[in-house]
């Protein structure tokens, strides 16, 4: 691990100490060769104070079991009828299951306790067909699963229910994991699959807001692949019960639980219910991370060097856009109020951003905040990025003379033989403002 790679992790932890991170394993992916290093991953969150409850499903090993006893299942995964046979079947396989876990977890010198926190009812009849042994989840026993949270013990729960008779129900483990999540009031709700996350038409969504993957799954549910259709439906319907953030990750991914809870880029996908980015103006304690963002493209000279001088002279004109306030990309507006004219500066994204219409905001801002300033126009400069301000941007290319008189001197100093780009800012405008937090 790199010294870099360890910064990044400790800025996450204050954010999460103490708070409840709801694991939802695929049976497939306890079976995998990949599930000790989970488990070690999990040692590692539990050492960082943060809560983890275990839930998951038996999929694969019915599947599995009913070839080995060749009793064909009415049901793998608690989303259709669950018959005698079938529930017996996974039964057996659950407690499989589970039991592979509680070995891991011992064998990780973690504690750990098989619960039956969460009660179920029978689905009963739909559209004339009897559910049978299929059950949904009626409660959840809060109280139990936070005795054992503050003891310091892993709650695990298995995708077989009871209700309050001892009656036994196939449960969903997508739905389980979710009414988990909104009792605990987790702060992650995260989906440990097979899948690299949800694919769409495909390609991978590496995030999408829970308005619009609701609008996908009523109206183009065809666009998202089937084998991601439960967790879509479940991490939708977790979100809006009030979980801020629920991941679609492949289990089979060495370290990959740790790369999508410690990084920006994550692996998979990540859905969100309220807006996780903001663009705010710069702070003092961003001038490292500013340069920091900057580096390479000053390196290769797409842009101007700055020091830590320069921009804390002019860091009012700077802002950062985050994501998990993390900083990801900035720009700057520099301001010349006695022409009218704004400058567009220091714009940069991160390459792990970059075709995810950042920059595209920042240019938005910029021009709102034009707008807002009473501005006529705005000139940015550039020596290799020149035809996406103008392809993508609106701006067309002007001459030196469309500079402010001190902005023109200094672009004859650097040397540097930019593009001059202009750009009008129109008063009225049908574009909706980026959101800015000041």
């Amino acid at each position: 691990m790199k010294l870099t790679d360890l910064r990044g992790i400790l800025q996450y932890i204050p954010r999460f100490r103490q708070k409840v991170f709801i694991l939802s394993l695929d049976g497939a992916i306890v079976a995998d060769e990949n599930f000790a290093n989970i488990l070690l991953d999990i040692a590692l969150l539990r050492s960082l104070n943060i809560r983890v409850v275990l839930v998951h499903g038996a999929a694969a090993q019915i599947q599995a079991l009913s070839e080995q006893l060749r009793i064909a299942p009415t049901d793998l995964d608690g989303r259709g009828v669950t018959d005698a046979k079938t529930l017996k079947l996974a039964l057996t396989a659950a407690n499989q299951v589970t039991h592979e876990i509680m070995e891991g977890l011992s064998t990780n010198d973690l504690r750990a306790a098989v619960t039956n926190a969460v009660i179920a009812r029978p689905v009963g009849i739909i559209q004339g067909v009897d559910q049978q042994f299929t059950g949904k989840v009626e409660r959840v026993d809060i109280e139990l699963l936070q005795t054992l949270l503050e003891s310091r013990i892993i709650p695990v729960v298995p995708p077989v229910c009871f209700d309050g008779d001892g009656n036994t129900y196939r449960v969903n483990s997508d739905a389980v994991a979710v009414a988990v999540a909104e009792a605990l009031k987790a702060a992650k709700l995260i989906y440990m699959t097979t899948r690299d996350g949800l694919i769409r038409q495909g390609k991978l969504i590496h995030q999408i807001q829970v308005d619009e993957l609701t609008d996908i799954l009523e109206n183009r549910k065809q666009e998202l692949e089937p084998e991601g259709i439960s967790k879509a439906t479940y991490g939708a319907a977790a979100c809006r019960a009030g979980v801020p953030r629920v991941h679609v990750i492949n289990g089979r991914v060495d370290e990959g639980l740790l790369a999508e809870i410690f990084s920006n880029e994550g692996i998979g996908t990540l859905i969100h219910a309220s807006e996780y980015q903001q663009i705010r103006r710069a702070l003092k304690k961003d001038i490292r991370n500013i340069l920091t963002l900057i580096k390479t493209s000053v390196a290769s000279e797409e842009l101007v060097k700055r020091t830590r001088a320069t921009i804390e002279k002019q860091l009012g004109d700077y802002y950062i856009f985050e994501i998990d306030r993390n900083p990801v990309a900035c720009v700057a507006l520099h301001r010349y109020p006695e022409q009218r004219k704004g400058e567009l500066a220091c714009l940069y994204v991160h390459p792990s951003h970059e075709n995810q219409g950042i920059g595209k905001k920042l240019v938005s801002f910029v021009e709102e905040k034009a707008r807002e300033l009473g501005f006529d126009e705005i000139i940015t400069m550039s020596t290799q990025t020149f035809t996406y301000f103008q392809s993508k941007s609106g701006f067309t290319e002007g001459t030196p003379d469309d500079l402010p008189p001190s902005r023109r001197e200094k672009y004859a100093q650097s040397g540097r033989n930019s593009k001059v780009l202009v750009k009008k800012v129109l008063r009225t405008s049908s574009a909706k403002p980026q959101r800015s937090v000041e």
